[in-house]
C-alpha cells in the first residue's frame, strides 16, 4: 500500500473538527499563550524595586536626615521610621520590611571630627534571590550618600562607563517574554498531542483505524499537522502580544526564527506522541507531558535560572531537552539579532534531536498499530 496524501488530509480534517468541538482544547490553544504571556511579562521583574525599609534615627541631625533621604530618593527603597532599634528588627522578623536602617547617636559627630560615620543596615537574609541586587543598590547609595553628607567629591583614579549591549534599560521583560515563546510552543505542543492521541485510545477509536487502509505514518502526519499549526499560530500570536504591549524589539531574521520554531514545535509533537502511545489514558497523558515539557522548558532551559551557574552536571544535562537549544535561538534572535550561522551550533542541536524524537515516535507507534 503506497504513502497517500490524500489519507494525511482525511486524516488531518478529521482532527479539526476534533478540535473545533472541544472547548478544553480550543481554549487551551487560544488562551494559554495569552495568558501566559501577560502574566509572566507583567508579574516577573528581575530589577527589585520599593523595597520597604524600617528606619531608625538616634542622631537626629541634618547629615542622618540626609542619610534617610539619599535611601528614600532612590525607587529603589521606601522608608518607614520607627521608634526604636528593636522596633526596626522586629519589623524584619514580621516580614513587614525587607531591610533595616539604624542610625546609631554621633554620627554627625564622628563625621566632623574627620571620623568614619557609623550606621548599621539589617537585611533579611531568608530570601537570597533579593539580596544580592539589595546589596548593589546599597554601594551605589552608599557612594553618593558620602559625597552629599562631606560635600567633597575624592577624585576619580579611574573611570569606568558601562553601557549595556542588546537590553539598555536592562528591561525584564525583554529577557523573559521571548523565553516565553520556548514555554508556551513547550506546553501547547507536547500536551495537545498526548491528550488528543491518548483520548482516541481510550475511546476505541485507534482500533477502528487498524481496520481502515491507513498506514502508521499517515495516521502520524494527519494527526500531529493541525497541532503543529497550531503551535505555529501561538508563536505568531505571542510575537504580536511582545511587539504590540510590550515592545520588545525583534532584531533578528524572522524566517529564520521560524526555522527554529518549526524544528522545536515537531520535536515535542513527537515527544507527546510518545507520552500518548506509552501511557494511552489522558490523565496519565497529561501528568506525563507537564513533567517532560513544563518542568524542563521553565527550570532546565535557562529561561529563568542561567545555565552557565549550574553545576557541571547539570550544563551537560540540559543539551538533553529542545527547549535549551530554542532558548537561545528564541533570545538571541529578538534581542542580539543573530545569523543562522551565529546560532548553528543550537540548530543542529534541535535538528538532532528532532530527529531522534521522530525516529522513537514512528517506530514505537507503528509497533503499537500493527499485529
Amino acid at each position: 500500500m503506497n504513502f497517500r496524501w490524500s489519507r494525511v488530509l482525511a486524516m488531518a480534517k478529521k482532527e479539526v473538527f476534533h478540535v473545533v468541538r472541544d472547548p478544553f482544547t480550543l481554549s487551551l490553544s487560544i488562551g494559554l499563550p495569552a495568558f501566559l504571556v501577560f502574566a509572566f511579562g507583567y508579574a516577573i521583574e528581575f530589577n527589585t524595586k520599593y523595597i520597604p525599609l524600617g528606619v531608625h534615627d538616634d542622631d537626629k541631625t541634618q547629615s542622618s536626615r540626609r542619610l534617610i533621604e539619599t535611601f528614600g530618593a532612590s525607587q529603589y527603597f521606601i522608608s518607614t521610621q520607627l521608634p526604636t532599634p528593636a522596633a526596626a528588627q522586629d519589623a524584619l522578623a514580621m516580614e513587614k520590611n525587607r531591610g533595616a536602617l539604624i542610625i546609631p547617636a554621633g554620627f554627625e559627630e564622628d563625621l566632623f571630627a574627620g571620623r568614619t560615620g557609623q550606621a548599621q543596615l539589617l537585611l533579611d537574609g531568608s530570601d537570597n534571590s533579593t539580596v544580592s541586587p539589595i546589596l548593589n543598590y546599597v554601594n551605589a547609595i552608599e557612594n553618593l550618600a558620602a559625597t552629599r553628607l562631606v560635600n567633597f567629591e575624592p577624585p576619580q583614579v579611574l573611570n569606568l562607563k558601562t553601557r549595556y549591549l542588546f537590553n539598555p534599560e536592562l528591561n525584564s521583560r525583554w529577557f523573559v517574554i521571548p523565553g516565553l515563546t520556548v514555554v508556551v510552543m513547550a506546553i501547547l505542543s507536547i500536551l495537545l498531542t498526548a491528550l488528543t492521541v491518548a483520548r482516541e485510545w481510550e475511546n476505541g477509536s485507534m482500533e477502528l483505524l487498524l481496520s481502515t487502509p491507513v498506514k502508521p505514518v499517515e495516521i502520524i502526519i494527519g494527526k500531529l499537522a493541525p497541532y503543529g499549526i497550531m503551535g505555529l499560530l501561538a508563536v505568531l500570536l505571542v510575537y504580536v502580544i511582545s511587539r504590540t504591549v510590550f515592545h520588545v524589539p525583534f532584531q533578528g531574521n524572522f524566517a529564520v526564527f521560524m526555522l527554529g520554531c518549526v524544528l522545536f514545535i515537531t520535536t515535542y509533537l513527537a515527544q507527546g506522541l510518545v507520552i500518548s502511545v506509552v501511557t494511552r489514558k489522558q490523565e496519565l497523558a497529561m501528568q506525563f507531558a507537564m513533567m517532560t515539557g513544563m518542568v524542563p522548558s521553565q527550570l532546565l532551559s535557562g529561561f529563568i535560572f542561567p545555565i552557565e551557574s549550574m553545576p557541571k552536571f547539570f550544563h551537560y544535562f540540559t543539551m538533553l531537552f529542545p527547549a535549551r537549544w530554542f532558548m537561545v535561538v528564541a533570545r538571541q534572535s529578538y534581542l542580539k539579532g543573530s545569523t543562522f550561522m551565529e546560532m548553528s551550533a543550537a540548530f543542529a542541536a534541535l535538528t538532532t534531536l528532532c530527529c531522534i524524537s521522530i525516529a522513537i515516535a514512528t517506530r514505537r507507534f507503528k509497533r503499537d498499530l500493527e499485529p
